[in-house]
């Protein structure tokens, strides 16, 4: 049976949203050298599909969406113009092969979509947002710290840096960070974020930015209480701090609130088309996927 055909849609949905990008870096980090036939690199492209399938089977969703980045939030730039600006330019060869996952998903049933201008995890956050509010839960695969702000009873984190698989929700956010997930915002807020780019607070480390919101609750619950704090010098930083922490907010808080280019019905999976997956592996030179399309393990049915 293949992952498209898995599926059924009961009333309450399971939607597993995946970060594109996020997984096309690390599927093509994983497999260093593989090429089609006609010498196009591929290594992205298979590291790519055997991970969404793990997935698949790991998570059982009713319901799935790959979103892709879309650039830059301008406001974020504007706030901020070294607000990611050191990430190296995506790998040209990687770069080609991006069209070719997304040919795959589109074969295969899965929704995929991408709002230019707008960064992945926004409009994640968005579809995440209405799924909890008509009840259904979400599993969102990524990295990217940013996403525990969003963890709630019905919605986890599938991290594919994890040695153990395994959905991680509110407890183990509070395991990783000490705060829970409405603080995660404040947390990140003091402690900076160096792979986005954004400075915090001058000695102020995890374990401080830890202890003071689990003591003080909020940032402005710190601020208000700052002649407790010990140390001049950390007490210091932190008052001449508060336009940074709130730059910093608008920086890391997710949006919710965008006009999605699909609905959470466009999400549930489609038949898959056969005939394009066979010439898309078959062009890709992947054989042993393509010998699983035309002829499924015995011990899965079917479909007719």
């Amino acid at each position: 049976m293949t992952p498209a055909q898995t599926f059924e849609s009961p009333a309450k949905r399971k939607l597993l949203l995946v970060d594109g990008h996020a997984y096309a870096y690390r599927a093509f980090y994983a497999i260093r050298h593989m090429v089609a036939p006609d010498g196009l690199a591929t290594n992205g492209v298979f590291g790519f599909i055997k991970m969404f399938q793990r997935m698949l089977a790991f998570v059982k969703p009713t319901h799935v969406a790959v979103i892709w980045d879309g650039g830059l939030a301008a406001e974020r730039v504007s706030l901020l113009p070294e607000y990611k600006a050191e990430r190296p330019a995506m790998p040209a060869d990687l770069d080609r092969q991006i069209d070719e996952m997304q040919k795959y998903l589109h074969a295969a049933g899965f929704a995929s979509a991408v709002i230019p201008g707008i960064e992945a995890d926004d409009l994640i956050a968005t579809l995440t947002h209405m799924a909890e509010l008509a009840g259904d839960s979400v599993v969102i695969a990524s990295a990217d710290k940013d996403f525990m702000q969003l963890v709630s009873a019905n919605v986890g984190l599938l991290n594919p840096g994890d040695k153990e698989q395994r959905i991680s929700k509110v407890a183990e956010v509070v395991e990783k960070t000490g705060v829970h997930p409405h603080q995660i915002v404040e947390w990140l807020s003091l402690i900076g974020d160096s792979v986005d780019n954004i400075p915090g607070v001058a000695g102020v480390g995890h374990k401080t930015a830890t202890e003071l919101l689990q003591k003080y609750g909020t940032i402005q619950g710190i601020m208000d209480n700052a002649s407790q704090i010990t140390g001049a010098k950390r007490r210091d930083a932190l008052l001449s701090s508060q336009q940074i922490l709130e730059r910093n907010r608008e920086l890391i808080q997710l949006h919710t609130e965008l006009a999605s280019p699909i609905t959470l019905e466009e999400c549930l999976p489609q038949p898959q088309d056969n005939s394009v997956l066979a010439s898309l592996y078959s062009r890709w030179g992947f054989k042993t996927l393509f010998q699983e399309l035309i002829q499924p393990p015995l011990s899965q049915p079917v479909l007719l």
